[in-house]
């Protein structure tokens, strides 16, 4: 199975990368490669069948290559929940949680994520387009870069003020003493429930689970198990992070992971569904509200609480 994938370098994704290297894909019987895309590159490889499915940080950019949900269905939740932070430079003068704070700052945020961080400024009143200045950072695009470390070292080299991205590059900047978070929407810091716009996930097309069932339905169990072990044993993640990530991102994964393990559920609930096609169609991305069924693959529901 070709799965593609926009980060590689992420605690968001990570219960996939986990599956992958403890070996758990195998022992489900399939023979699984991760490849690395350009930035909303995993969906147009979904697309054009270059890969047989996706790990998706944000699981509303399928509907930028299926419209309305047609043709494509989300499997299994790797993480729950609008995963970014916003994190800002260390000396910014503001209290945690204060939108207002933001103003007249230049910050950054990937193609995707950014339709959420837009969404949450509306929601607190600013403009994004005259209240503040996003900007895309030159090289942000490359295929073999992550993001959250990539916009950290932007914030170190003073080019930005700020950036919205997972809690890698949140931790990275942390660690090293030049950035402080200043919303984390998975714990209570947005307005207008922004927790609830999207979540990461494992997606296929139709055709896919029609040709191959036994695959997906593999695939989906050995995401479980991962989650569940790394629920149980968050220091696990030190030791697939050591064989995939560089050894800045190694040496942070364990607590991040240790930090984000209750958001490793695979459940897809319907109430997730509703949310996620709220904020989909509030970015225009969908036009009028679909049924679950339309959405998620219920055939692997029965799959979530067996890993």
């Amino acid at each position: 199975m070709r799965i593609a994938a926009v980060d590689l370098v992420s605690n968001t994704c990570f219960p996939a990368l986990a599956a992958d290297e403890l070996g758990l894909f195998k022992e489900e019987g399939l023979d699984v490669q991760i490849e690395l895309v350009p930035m909303l590159g995993a969906t147009k490889a979904l697309r054009n069948g270059t890969a047989d499915a996706m790990i998706a940080g944000s699981v509303h950019d399928l509907l930028t290559e299926f419209a309305g949900w047609r043709g494509a269905k989300l499997c299994v939740a790797l993480s729950q929940g609008t995963p970014w932070l916003l994190t800002v430079r260390a000396d910014l003068a503001a209290g945690r949680g204060d939108i207002d704070a933001l103003r007249g700052l230049r910050l950054t945020a990937a193609a995707g994520p950014d339709l959420a961080f837009k969404q949450m400024l509306r929601s607190a009143g600013l403009d994004p387009e005259r209240d503040l200045e996003i900007v895309e950072l030159p090289g942000a695009r490359e295929r073999h870069v992550s993001f959250g470390v990539f916009a950290a070292q932007a914030l170190q080299e003073g080019r930005i003020d700020g950036f919205w991205a997972n809690a890698m590059g949140a931790e990275t900047a942390v660690s090293r003493g030049i950035g402080k978070i200043h919303v984390d929407v998975r714990r209570g810091d947005d307005p207008d429930e922004v927790r609830f716009f999207t979540f990461a996930g494992l997606a296929t097309t139709d055709d896919f689970i029609a040709r191959e069932p036994g695959a997906i339905d593999a695939a989906v169990r050995a995401i479980v198990k991962a989650q569940k072990a790394l629920r149980v044993a968050p220091a696990i993640a030190r030791e697939v992070g050591t064989r995939k990530f560089p050894p800045e991102s190694a040496a942070l994964i364990a607590t991040i992971v240790e930090r984000d393990a209750l958001f490793y559920d695979p459940v897809i609930s319907e109430a997730a569904v509703r949310h996620l096609n709220a904020f989909a169609r509030s970015v225009g991305h969908l036009s009028e509200p679909v049924p679950y069924e339309q959405v998620v693959a219920t055939r692997c529901s029965r799959l979530w609480m067996g890993g």
